[in-house]
């Protein structure tokens, strides 16, 4: 048993729908995504997380579920799903899927029940106020929401709801409700998935601004989700979306027995504002976050497929990261995020692209990744919302990008036809065929990432330099050392390690932007091309000083 495989995972996000269509309708479905498995075993992702696919009216991209218990009629069947996981284990990948727990579609039975009889069990499943109470929390997306509470005639009275109006908020403190998830929890680890990501974990915890809709004992709430997983299998993982503070961040770890993993939210937003300003100083300042519970893990990311929240910065720095990656209106939403992939982002610059990705892969956690990362998918801007990054993967350059054989009016959404990022240009089949390909590096990366386990396993530690346009981290783990270099800037640089335990003269090259000139005995300073990054093992490691610094 591997009970603590996520240390090492190498994560894929994938949105089942923009995949691969199997059955020629126009969508993504399971047969097509079961037909992709080789792709992924070879590209080097351990573990794929799922986006929603289950009954939906599909108004928030699956997150607005109708029937936790069926699958998007679309996207295959309980048959299909059966099938994909089988085929994912026999390639050794796991599978995680999305339990979205907070809230429900307003077309699910229990709202329909909670609002044509207020003196059913149902109603209590949901937040309910006969007067709108004036103190309420702001909307999740401004511009789009402009209340909290939305009146149900059925009813006779207003419901809570964090997101959309179409998403009511579940009452998580009823015993009632509490029990509905196990259920459905236990029904979908029957299926050997290997965990769930939890959506919206910041409020089901209890951080909600709405006293009606708090959790009375959420860490009691939160050891039951994890009995129900552990006593199906030991090996499956919680893993979990709290943009929280720092301060709160305890509370989802605890002492290793709550969540298992969070996604980094304040690292994401401190990531893209070194890149911004090409300065190290806001990811080591990011990197001061206290470590997880030794059996807990960070899963790091540049992008997800919501937006770019950057919710954790100032207005300034917000500006600044605005200014740099997504200097038009349309390309920023809710007041606070950007709306595109990552490579468009950075203007499509091969050296930049492979310099974040390599500093992603080498901060200390898990690394995700989302569908199409790996050949430099672009979004279309012309999409509403956060849809914009959700575009069809794009396989080949022929038909439809060989997503789906149907006319392309029959798409459920097309794929990117024209321009730099168009099919023509990106495409995963081309790549294949080129070693000098993102894909073909991107391979690399992920084989170089699985043979430095110090970066799961261990503590970063930040070395000092004499230039502030350059991050240095270094692991030790069982007695082996790593020391992992990143150039931010444009610009090339030469700087030298200010620090008593580790030399130049030390370290070998392991992956690198290019070929540089070995190390020697000689050697006091290390060179970097711009946007450049280097990897060493550590030899003949000092232990004069502990401190590093």
């Amino acid at each position: 048993m591997d009970e603590l495989w996520y240390k090492d995972a190498i994560f894929y996000a994938i949105d089942v729908e923009s995949f691969q269509d199997g059955n020629g309708d126009g969508v993504g479905d399971f047969r097509g995504l079961t037909s992709r498995l080789d792709y992924l075993e070879d590209l080097g992702v351990t573990c794929l997380w799922l986006l929603p696919f289950f009954t939906s009216p599909n108004l928030d991209n699956g997150y607005d579920v109708k029937d936790y218990y069926s699958i998007d009629s679309r996207l295959g069947n309980l048959q299909d799903f059966s099938e994909f996981i089988a085929a994912a284990k026999e390639r050794n990948i796991r599978v995680i899927i999305d339990l979205i727990i907070h809230h429900t579609s307003n077309e699910h039975h229990w709202f329909h029940a909670a609002s044509n009889d207020p003196s059913s069990k149902f109603h209590k499943f949901y937040i309910w106020s006969e007067e709108k109470p004036e103190k309420t929390p702001p909307p999740s997306f401004p511009g789009q929401e402009n209340d909290v509470w939305t009146y149900e005639k059925r009813a006779g009275a207003f419901y809570f709801h964090h997101f959309y109006s179409f998403q009511p908020d579940l009452n998580i403190d009823n015993p009632d409700v509490q029990y509905e998830i196990m259920s459905i929890m236990e029904f979908w680890l029957a299926f050997k998935i290997d965990g769930f990501r939890v959506d919206a974990a910041t409020f089901i915890m209890g951080d909600n601004g709405v006293k009606e809709d708090e959790i009375r004992n959420p860490v009691g709430f939160l050891k039951k989700l994890c009995k129900t997983v552990t006593d199906k299998n030991k090996e499956a993982i919680l893993l979990a979306e709290a943009d929280v503070e720092p301060q709160k961040i305890p509370d989802f770890f605890g002492k290793g027995e709550r969540f298992n993993s969070l996604f980094n939210f304040i690292l994401d937003n401190y990531l893209f504002l070194g890149l911004a300003r090409e300065e190290a100083q806001p990811i080591v300042e990011a990197l001061k976050l206290p470590m997880p519970p030794k059996a807990c893990q960070w899963t790091n990311f540049l992008r997800n497929l919501d937006e770019l929240n950057l919710g954790k910065l100032t207005e300034e720095e917000r500006q600044d990261v605005f200014k740099k990656f997504a200097p038009k209106e349309d390309m920023r939403i809710y007041n606070r995020g950007i709306r595109r992939r990552l490579a468009p982002m950075l203007n499509g610059n091969r050296q930049h692209l492979e310099m974040a990705y390599s500093l992603l892969f080498s901060l200390p956690g898990s690394p995700l990744l989302i569908y199409g990362d790996e050949i430099g998918l672009g979004e279309n801007l012309d999409l509403e919302g956060r849809t914009s990054v959700r575009t069809p993967m794009q396989w080949n350059a022929g038909t439809n990008g060989g997503f789906s054989t149907v006319p392309a009016k029959n798409l459920f959404r097309a794929p990117l036809l024209q321009g730099p990022y168009g099919i023509k240009k990106v495409n995963a089949e081309s790549q294949q065929q080129d070693e000098n390909s993102l894909l073909s590096w991107m391979k690399r990366l992920t084989r170089m990432r699985k043979h430095c386990r110090e970066i799961g396993w261990a503590s970063a530690t930040v070395q000092n330099t004499d230039n502030p346009q350059v991050l240095v981290l270094t692991y030790e783990y069982e007695g082996n050392a790593l020391l992992i270099a990143h150039n931010l800037s444009g610009k090339p640089v030469r700087f030298k390690l200010k620090s008593r335990r580790y030399h130049a003269r030390q370290l070998i090259d392991i992956f690198g932007n290019r070929k540089y000139e070995p190390t020697t005995e000689e050697t006091i300073q290390l060179d970097l091309d711009e946007y450049g990054y280097r990897w060493f093992r550590v030899n003949r490691l000092k232990i004069e000083s502990k401190d590093g610094n």
